[in-house]
């Protein structure tokens, strides 16, 4: 694949993951979604705020905007060798959930970097560019630490941790190309933008999923 179809699927796939959601959700019920909440712009914050409804329709258009950055890379890349298919998915990726989190347009709109945390976008890419197996295992993780705990900040995190790992597993079986290494990468971003996250499940005050933040709407 050459320098100019690279550069082209990472600036297309970043600037589908600064689509902001949330902040869209939030203002279209007269809210400014990151002065409330954790003022995160993902699902989860959207659903303390706005109520489940918006929640799944954020979360839904957030899921939607990895799996499509990565069909759209593919239909772009040339189609062989497969390598570079695999590659033009792992780039796309990796653009699109960094769109998400540090969003052009709702940095643009607020005047500072803002940006989500990349768990549902990076989500949409796993849906698309894994097997069955490797779908199921991250999801069912992720279902059962939040039934257990309600803690969806540490059901992420502990899902996106898994998943790395079940990537390297396929790529030492050759059930994945090598470039899918570079994918696991998300599972550190993912971490690393959920560190707030970690300090407050370390001290203890972190919310809980269903608890609601007070609105003046």
């Amino acid at each position: 694949m050459d320098i100019q179809t690279t550069i082209f699927i990472i600036a297309l796939s970043y600037m589908i993951g600064s689509l902001p959601t949330a902040y869209i959700a939030g203002r279209l019920n007269g809210l400014n979604i990151f002065e409330y909440g954790s003022g995160n712009m993902g699902a989860t914050n959207v659903i303390r705020t706005l109520g489940l409804a918006w929640g799944i329709v954020v979360l839904s258009i957030d899921l939607g905007k990895g799996i499509f950055a990565v069909w759209l890379a593919r239909q772009i890349a040339p189609v062989e060798p497969l390598s570079t298919q695999a590659s033009a998915s792992v780039i796309a990726a990796l653009a699109v959930v960094v769109g998400h989190n540090w969003s052009f347009f709702a940095s643009i709109i607020t005047g500072s970097i803002r940006g989500g945390k990349g768990a549902a976008t990076a989500g949409g890419t796993w849906l698309i560019l894994m097997p069955a197996i490797a779908i199921i295992i991250p999801f069912f993780i992720l279902a059962l630490v939040i039934v257990t705990t309600r803690y969806m900040s540490l059901a992420v995190m502990t899902s996106a941790c898994v998943g790395a790992v079940i990537v390297a597993i396929l790529v030492a079986q050759n059930q994945l190309e090598p470039v899918y290494l570079i994918y696991t990468v998300l599972a550190g971003m993912i971490v690393y933008r959920h560190r707030e996250n970690i300090q407050r499940l370390m001290a203890g005050n972190e919310r809980r999923l269903g608890e609601r933040v007070e609105t003046s709407n």
